[in-house]
This record gives structure tokens, C-alpha cells and sequence, in this order.
């Protein structure tokens, strides 16, 4: 028997099938391109993600087809929503995380509900990201489509309803929305009310590694399944990420480099603390029952290596289309072996923790003649690794102590960039050999609910670490200094940028 994990991103939707001892049996991918139909907007078809994601689970249920799958389950990117018709027919496409249109509407709206009432419900502060500003967005421009919607969907339960299943959110997922109360499991009448929709509009909640239904015969049939195969709540990417990197005790936290950085750890409670508060730290449920999690994120994460890909790496894109080498690979080993002068400020969209800053540009400090194109590829991630060791010594003096990191995503592949995090954080950074964290994640739950073994004990088991990246001392200590520095660069940049307004 195998279990299928599926991972629908920002930018690509990912099948992995496991077998009992959780090695890899099939993989499948597909990408898809965001949209940006006007400034501040980042769209996904979401018509074009569920035929994706039907296509990859297609794919890899056939690639293991001498070990059947017995139940799968889905990680989502989070807060993108999708309005439907009655039918279950998208009005529009999703609007994603980095999505800025509602900016205005978070402040405003959240003044009048209450910025601190709001975040005793949700765990959450006020950012243009979340679901909620993005339909309060849908009722104020597009109130053709808001008028029509009879249900709003995220990626997995928009996901549940194209495998003929009675759509439901998971409390991970559900907790991005910013309507959950994170702590009573349930919609907050008072958010669904101030915004303005019914509780009938929204999916019915599960708690992660619950059954969500069984697939229907025509759909399994389309998709090669056999019969009786269960689909587990699953939740939000990050925290079913963390669970698949072995994040099962406090003091452990996943560093995922994605589309979006991200380092996720962790806690065995809800934690509501002025720390967390002042830096934009959620709390909202893990994938582990009783446990619960906050997130540090960068919305400028992988995006700018794919930008720097695009905009200066032809050289390398020709040379891997030519040899088959990855050319992400091939422009990391044009790195410059030490830190330099250059410093970057890495608001190439919104910025996440800790500022929820949707103005601030991101800058380049310290040009010259003589800098080189390795030297701004350092400075870019090195300015991305700087935001999180901003919100880790945030989550430290909140009480939240990370001493273990796993690194997961498709960078955490590539030794120079692990490498890099690791001096910037001064701290190891452990690697894992399933990096697909996300879709290990879920083949656990799907494990779990099919066997009764708790999903802890299951990663215990499947989760196989490989090197521990230890920080060099020399590059540490001189990030030590340059840290100092970096704080000052979005004060001042933020100043700047306030001028021109």
C-alpha cells in the first residue's frame, strides 16, 4: 500500500507517493504562471491549479501502480481564495499571499474592527495577505462577483470539491484565513458578520489528519485509483511542510526556502505575547493535535533567485539548457566565496514578518563601478536571510528558543545557499533527504488515518536527516557585523520611500 501526498504552491502543484516505510515511489509536478492583471495584484487560474493538481495525481497514481495508493492528502499555499457559483464554477481567479490590492481595506477595516480584538480571536495581525481583506477586496471592486458567490474557497477545499467531496477546510488553513478562532476551532461569527458573508458560504472545518471524505468512483476512476480511497484534512503548506521535516517537538523549526522563506517551528500552546504581537508573529493549530505554530516569513523568498534567473542568468539558462544541469545550480556557483560591501534590502513584494510593510521598495546599498553580478546575487540572499534572523531573535525574546532547524524546499538542495543561511543565522542547519516536505507531510496523515499510528510516531520513523550545515566562523562573526547595519537599512529606506508619497 502507498500514500499520496499533494502540495498545490503559488507557482507549481506537486504529487509524491510513499510507500510504508516512507521512501519515494512516484513523483509528478506541474507548473503554472501567476497573473498580474493590474499593479499590486498576483492571480492564479484557479480552473488551471485543480486540472494541474488532477494531472499529477493522475500521474504519479499511475506510477505506482504495483502499490496502490490508500488514502492522500493536500497542503495548500495559504489565504488565496476563490469565489464560486453555485455550481462550484470560479467567478474570478484566486487572488494569492503577495496579492497588495486590499492594503487599504486591512488598515481601514481593521481599525474599526479592532486591532487587538481581532488578534485575540485569529492569532493574527492585520496584512493585505490574508483571506479575509481579500474578500472584503471582492465585496468593495468587484461587487459583480461578490453578489454571485455562493461559497469562497481556498486551494484544499476548492481541491476536495473537484474530487467530488464535500469540501472542508482544515483548522491550519482555515487559521490563514483570519476568520478562525484559533482557539474555540470555529468560524468567529464576529468576523464572518463584520465582513459581511454567511457561515454557509465558507467550508465546514476539520482538524488536520481527520478523514474528509471517500473519493467517489467516477473521479477515482478518472484519476486510476482503486476504490475506497480516503482524503485527510491536511492544512496550510508550512506547518504540513514542518511535520514532514520532523518538526515534532518544541525547540525545532523547518527553514523552508520556497517561492516564499519561511521558518516554521513548533508550540506545545497558543501563545499571545506582546513580542509576537509587535512583530506580525501568528499563533494558529500545527498539523499535531493540542500543538500549535507561528510562522516567519518573507514574501521575498525564492521569488528573487527566479527573478535574478530571468533578468540576469541567460548565460546559465543556455548553458542548462545545453548540458541539462539546473540553472539555479549553475548561478549559485557564481557566488563570491566571502561576504562583501553590498548590502540589500529584499522588498521585492510586500514584505512579511517582521513589518507588514506593502510600501517599502527593496534596495541595493553600496554600489559601485567595480561590483561584480556575483556580489548582487550575495546580497540578495543574504538580505533574505537577514529578515529571518530578524524574526528569530523576535521569536527568542518571545520565549520561542529554535536550536534545530531543517531545511526543506528546493533550495535547501543546494549546499552554498544552506550554507549561507546557516552563517547568517549562526546557528546548523540540518538537511533532510525527502525535501519535499510538504508532501511527506500529508502521506503521514494519510498513514495515520488509515493505520491508527499516531502521525508523530510515523515521522520518527520516515524522517531521515542528512548533514548538519554548521555556520563558518569567520563568515558568521562578519555577519555579526553586517546585521548591525542591515536593521538600519528599512528605517531608512521606509523614511525614503515615505518622502516621495
Amino acid at each position: 500500500m502507498s500514500y499520496i501526498g499533494l502540495d498545490i504552491g503559488t507557482t507549481r502543484c506537486k504529487a509524491v507517493a510513499f510507500d510504508e516505510e516512507g521512501r519515494t515511489l512516484a513523483t509528478s509536478y506541474r507548473d503554472y504562471p501567476l497573473h498580474f492583471p493590474e499593479p499590486g495584484s498576483a492571480e492564479l487560474d484557479s480552473r488551471e491549479v485543480c486540472d494541474k493538481a488532477v494531472a499529477v495525481l493522475a500521474e504519479c497514481t499511475a506510477a505506482c501502480a504495483s502499490d496502490p495508493p490508500r488514502a492522500l492528502g493536500i497542503s495548500s499555499q495559504g489565504e488565496a481564495v476563490t469565489p464560486v457559483d453555485a455550481s462550484g464554477v470560479p467567478l474570478a481567479n484566486a487572488m494569492v499571499s503577495s496579492d497588495a490590492r486590499p492594503a487599504r481595506i486591512a488598515r481601514e477595516w481593521t481599525a474599526d474592527f479592532g486591532v487587538e480584538r481581532l488578534y485575540r480571536i485569529t492569532g493574527h495581525t492585520a496584512h493585505p495577505l490574508f483571506t479575509l481583506y481579500k474578500l472584503l477586496w471582492f465585496r468593495e471592486q468587484r461587487p459583480d462577483v461578490w453578489s454571485r458567490a455562493a461559497r469562497f474557497h481556498c486551494f484544499e477545499d476548492l481541491m476536495h470539491a473537484r474530487l467530488g467531496l464535500e469540501p472542508a477546510m482544515s483548522w491550519p488553513l482555515a487559521g490563514r484565513t483570519m476568520m478562525f478562532d484559533v482557539t474555540r476551532h470555529a468560524w468567529s461569527e464576529d468576523v464572518i458578520d463584520a465582513v459581511g458573508i454567511d457561515l454557509a458560504q465558507l467550508p465546514r472545518l476539520a482538524p488536520s489528519g481527520t478523514v474528509v471524505g471517500e473519493i467517489p468512483a467516477r473521479v477515482a476512476q478518472e484519476l486510476g485509483l482503486p476504490p475506497g480511497v480516503r482524503v485527510i484534512a491536511g492544512g496550510h503548506d508550512q506547518p504540513c511542510a514542518a511535520l514532514g521535516a520532523g518538526v515534532v517537538e518544541p525547540g525545532r523549526a523547518m527553514y523552508a526556502t520556497g517561492t516564499v522563506e519561511c521558518i516554521c517551528p513548533m508550540l506545545p500552546s497558543a501563545a499571545f505575547t506582546p513580542e509576537l504581537f509587535n512583530g506580525n508573529l501568528c499563533t494558529y493549530d500545527f498539523t499535531l493535535p493540542g500543538m500549535y505554530t507561528t510562522v516567519a516569513f518573507s514574501l521575498t523568498g525564492g521569488n528573487i533567485l527566479q527573478w535574478f534567473r530571468e533578468q540576469w542568468g541567460g548565460v546559465e539558462r543556455a548553458e542548462a539548457q545545453r548540458t541539462g544541469r539546473d540553472a539555479y545550480d549553475l548561478i549559485l556557483e557564481t557566488l563570491p566565496p566571502v561576504p562583501g560591501e553590498l548590502m540589500a534590502l529584499p522588498y521585492f513584494t510586500p514584505s512579511g514578518t517582521p513589518f507588514f510593510d506593502t510600501e517599502t521598495p527593496g534596495a541595493l546599498f553600496g554600489l559601485r563601478l567595480q561590483t561584480t553580478r556575483g556580489e548582487v546575487l550575495r546580497a540578495l540572499l543574504e538580505g533574505v536571510a537577514f529578515e529571518m534572523r530578524l524574526n528569530v531573535d523576535i521569536l527568542a525574546q518571545a520565549g520561542v528558543v529554535v536550536s534545530d532547524f531543517r531545511a526543506v524546499g528546493g533550495g535547501s538542495r543546494n549546499r552554498r545557499l544552506t550554507q549561507l543561511k546557516a552563517d547568517v543565522l549562526h546557528r546548523p542547519i540540518t538537511t533532510v533527504e525527502v525535501t519535499e516536505a510538504g508532501c511527506l507531510g500529508m502521506a503521514m496523515l494519510a498513514r495515520s488515518a488509515d493505520t491508527g499510528t499516531p502521525a508523530r510516531d510515523i515521522a520518527d520513523a520516515w524522517v531521515r536527516t542528512g548533514d548538519a550545515v554548521e555556520p563558518n566562523s569567520a563568515r558568521a562573526a562578519r555577519y555579526d557585523d553586517m546585521f548591525s547595519r542591515y536593521k538600519q537599512l528599512y528605517p531608512a529606506m521606509r523614511d525614503l520611500q515615505r518622502s516621495f508619497s
